[in-house]
C-alpha cells in the first residue's frame, strides 16, 4: 500500500464503488459527502450483467446477489397488458453469462459502504474546488472551510456536479427531458415479472428486489418542476386503470414511500471526462435517462476501469487519459441509446405513432430483439495493471 491519496467527492453508488477499486487498488481513499449521514435516496435499482460483473470485480459479487433478486421471464407490454416483447432470462444469462439483479438502493449502497475502511468516508463535507494541477480539495465541514491535498480526484458529485461546473464552465446544465417520474419500493407478496409498460407519453415499470420487495416507477410527459399535494393519487390517476398488477401494486403502496423526481440528463456530451489530476464519473460525467437501466452500471463500469488503470504508482494524469479513452466512448454511446428510447418509447404520444411501434416490435423476432438490449450490458472489467 502506497500513501498517494485519492479524494472522492460524493459517496453515492459512483463514488463509494470507485473508493473501492482505488481502495483495492493500493490508493489511500477519502470520501467527502455533502449529507450528513450516509445515505442513498431511492427505491430499486436493475444490475444488468455488466453492473453485476463489476461488482464482482469489486469482490462484491456474492453479497450483491444475497441481498437481490435474479431476474426472471419478462419484457414489454402495452397498458392493457397486452406483450409486445418477451425476455427469456434464461436465453439473457447464456448470452451474457449471468443474470441481471433487482436491488435496494439503499441494501446496495450499504454494501458498497461496508466494504470500505470505516475511516474513509467523511459526512456533513461538500466539495466545493478541486485544483487539477495541484489536487488540492477545498471543502465545507460542518459550515467551515477545509482543504485536502490529493494525488488524484474523482467528481462523483452527481448529475449536478460541482467540480464539472467548475471545470468545463462552458457546458450548459443539465436538460429536462419532458418527463416526470414516481418511484416506490414496497413490501409484496404477489407474483410479478420484470416488465415495462408503454402507453401514450407514459410508462410503468416493476422489478422484483430481495426480501420481499418490489420497486416500481412510472413517468409520464409533464412541465418541469410539479408535484401534488399527495404524489401517490396522482399517480392513480395515470396508472390505476393499467393492466393488473399495476393498481393492486398502486394499492398496497403507503403514500410516504412514493418519491418523484423530474428526469434531467447531460444532453451535451464532455469534451473529456478528466482534467489535470481530476476524473469526473457516473451521473457528473454522463447523466442519462433510466430508459435502458444503464445508469448505476456505467458508474460503476467506470469505477472498475479507473482502479484498474490508476496505478498508484504511477502518472495519474497519463492514467486518467486512459480512462478518458477507456469510458467516454461507450457510456456517451448509451446515454444517447437511452435518450432515443425515450423518445421512441416513454415519450411517444402520437397514436398512428403508438401503432407502427407497437406492430414492428410484436413482429421483431425475440432473439433479435434480446441482443439489441444485451449489446449495452455486454462489458467486461479491464484487466488490472
Amino acid at each position: 500500500m502506497t500513501d498517494r491519496h485519492a479524494v472522492v467527492a460524493g459517496a453515492g453508488i459512483g463514488g463509494l464503488a470507485a473508493a473501492l477499486a482505488l481502495h483495492r487498488r493500493g490508493w489511500r481513499v477519502t470520501v467527502l459527502e455533502r449529507a450528513p449521514k450516509p445515505r442513498e435516496v431511492g427505491a430499486g435499482i436493475t444490475l444488468m450483467a455488466n453492473g453485476v460483473r463489476g461488482l464482482d470485480a469489486l469482490g462484491l459479487g456474492t453479497p450483491v446477489r444475497r441481498i437481490g433478486r435474479a431476474d426472471g421471464p419478462g419484457g414489454l407490454r402495452d397498458r392493457t397488458g397486452r406483450w409486445l416483447s418477451r425476455v427469456d432470462a434464461d436465453e439473457m444469462n447464456r448470452l451474457l453469462g449471468t443474470t441481471a439483479l433487482g436491488v435496494h438502493r439503499a441494501a446496495l449502497h450499504r454494501t458498497l459502504r461496508e466494504a470500505l475502511p470505516p475511516q474513509a468516508l467523511w459526512t456533513g463535507c461538500a466539495v466545493q474546488d478541486a485544483d487539477p494541477d495541484t489536487g488540492v480539495v477545498r471543502y465545507h465541514r460542518d459550515g467551515a472551510p477545509a482543504q485536502l491535498r490529493a494525488d488524484l480526484v474523482v467528481g462523483a458529485d452527481g448529475l449536478r456536479s460541482v467540480l464539472r461546473g467548475l471545470l468545463w464552465p462552458q457546458l450548459p446544465p443539465p436538460t429536462y427531458s419532458g418527463s416526470t417520474a414516481w418511484r416506490a419500493a414496497i413490501a409484496y407478496d404477489g407474483p410479478l415479472a420484470t416488465t415495462a409498460s408503454w402507453g401514450p407519453a407514459a410508462e410503468f415499470g416493476m422489478v422484483p428486489l430481495g426480501d420481499g420487495q418490489v420497486y416500481w416507477y412510472g413517468v409520464v410527459g409533464a412541465p418541469a418542476g410539479q408535484t401534488a399535494p399527495d404524489e401517490l393519487t396522482a399517480v392513480r390517476e395515470h396508472f390505476g386503470h393499467w393492466h393488473d398488477p399495476i393498481p393492486t401494486l398502486l394499492a398496497a403502496t403507503p403514500p410516504d414511500a412514493v418519491l418523484r423526481n423530474d428526469l434531467h440528463h447531460l444532453a451535451t456530451p464532455l469534451p473529456s471526462f478528466v482534467r489535470g489530476r481530476v476524473a469526473l464519473l457516473g451521473d457528473a460525467a454522463h447523466g442519462m435517462l433510466p430508459h435502458l437501466g444503464q445508469g448505476g452500471c456505467q458508474a460503476i463500469e467506470d469505477a472498475v476501469t479507473l482502479g484498474a488503470l490508476a496505478d498508484p504508482a504511477a502518472d495519474v494524469p497519463a492514467a486518467l487519459r486512459a480512462y478518458d479513452r477507456a469510458r467516454r466512448p461507450r457510456s456517451q454511446r448509451i446515454a444517447r441509446a437511452a435518450a432515443q428510447l425515450a423518445r421512441l418509447g416513454q415519450q411517444l404520444r402520437h397514436p398512428a405513432a403508438i401503432a407502427v411501434r407497437d406492430t414492428i416490435l410484436r413482429l421483431t423476432p425475440g432473439r433479435i430483439a434480446l441482443r439489441g438490449m444485451a449489446r449495452h450490458a455486454d462489458w467486461h472489467p479491464p484487466r488490472v495493471g
